[in-house]
Parts: C-alpha cells; structure tokens; sequence
C-alpha cells in the first residue's frame, strides 16, 4: 500500500491518541515519537501534555491530535481513537475517554502509589478482569523490555504496539525513534519497538 493511502484514514478525519500514565514512565518521549511520525507524514499535529509528581503516583497525560487541519486540542470523554497506558490502574482512570470502537493499549503493571503504601487509599480491585472486559489489549511491555536488558524502554516498546493501530508505514516509526533518542541507546530502542510491534501483531497483546 502507498504512504498516500496509507495516510488517507488519518487526513480524512482528526484523530486523537492519548497517553497515560504515572510520572517517570516515558509518556512524553512516546508522545514525541507519534508527533514526530505524523509530522514526516505531512498531517498537522498538536500535542498537549500534562505532568503529574511522580513522587507521588501523580498521573501525566499526553494527548496527541493529528489529521489536515488540527483546530483544538480538547480531549472530552469519548473522543480518543487510541488510548495507550502506561500502567493498569492509569487505564481504567482514563477509560471514560476512549471513543467507541477505539483501541486501547495497557502495559499489564501497577504500581503502588505512596497514597495507598500508607493506607490512604486501596488499589481497584479485578484491574486486568475489568479491562478485559471493556476490551483493552493487555501487553507485557515492561517484561519484554527486561528482557531484552533494557527496562527503561517499557514506553518503546508500548510505541510499538501503538504502531499497529494507525496507518504509518513502519519505517517513518523507525527514522522517529533514531531521530528521538540518544545515539548510544538507538539500537536498544529499536529492539524494543520492533518487539512490541511484533507482539502485538502475533496478537501476544491480549
């Protein structure tokens, strides 16, 4: 398929992707590498991101609009073609934006926030059953990024997984990531793309 038709879905309508997740993640290099894509591929883009204190469990956000003509950056519930999340419980906190027929992503972790290490608050109970339920794609990302030595490419590897799910050809991901990250650690982000890309297109998202 042509790069033209490929991009045809995304310039006929602005589409909304929206990363979640608790601070110290990697949300914001993520959404740097998908507005770097849409921007190669000639859409206008516009990126908004919110920071949370990671010290604190606090949730960062960062949507990513795309398409001809980029006119707001208001994300309401319903309106997100794709939702990536970082971490289980920051997905069903943001499950409420996810447009019909959307995708959503999920690393399957949870960190414990200090609010519930000192008894302030309890972790949800069922996170993986409710997700499931609602039709979220599970990933492993932080186990294949141990695995393959470098743990701190967990949001690597979920831009891989996001790959799959907009009509980019991969390459344009791939010149993003060497674009994007520092030289001494390209190949180690690539690695960490190409598997979760390939886990998700084996269906090992689940």
């Amino acid at each position: 398929m042509a790069d033209t038709e490929k991009n045809s879905a995304v310039v006929d309508g602005t589409k909304t992707i929206l990363l979640v997740g608790v601070g110290g993640q990697g949300t914001i290099l993520a959404g740097k590498l998908l507005a770097t894509v849409a921007a190669e591929a000639g859409l206008d883009v516009k990126v908004s991101e919110i920071h949370g204190m990671s010290q604190r469990g606090g949730s960062v956000s960062t949507v990513i609009r795309l398409g001809e003509h980029v006119s707001t950056m208001v994300c309401d519930d319903g309106c997100a073609d794709v939702v990536v999340a970082f971490e289980a419980v920051e997905a069903l906190r943001a499950q409420h934006y996810l447009a019909e027929g959307g995708t959503m992503f999920v690393n399957d972790e949870e960190i414990t926030p200090v609010s519930v290490n000192i008894g302030t608050f309890s972790m949800p109970e069922r996170v993986d059953e409710r997700l499931r339920e609602m039709g979220a794609h599970l990933l492993d990302a932080g186990v294949i990024a141990r695995g393959l030595g470098t743990p701190r490419s967990t949001n690597v590897v979920l831009v891989g997984a996001l790959s799959t799910a907009l009509p980019f050809d991969v390459e344009l991901w791939r010149e993003a990531v060497r674009s994007c990250v520092p030289a001494a650690t390209v190949d180690a982000n690539l690695a960490a793309f190409d598997a979760g890309r390939d886990a998700a297109l084996r269906g090992a998202a689940r």
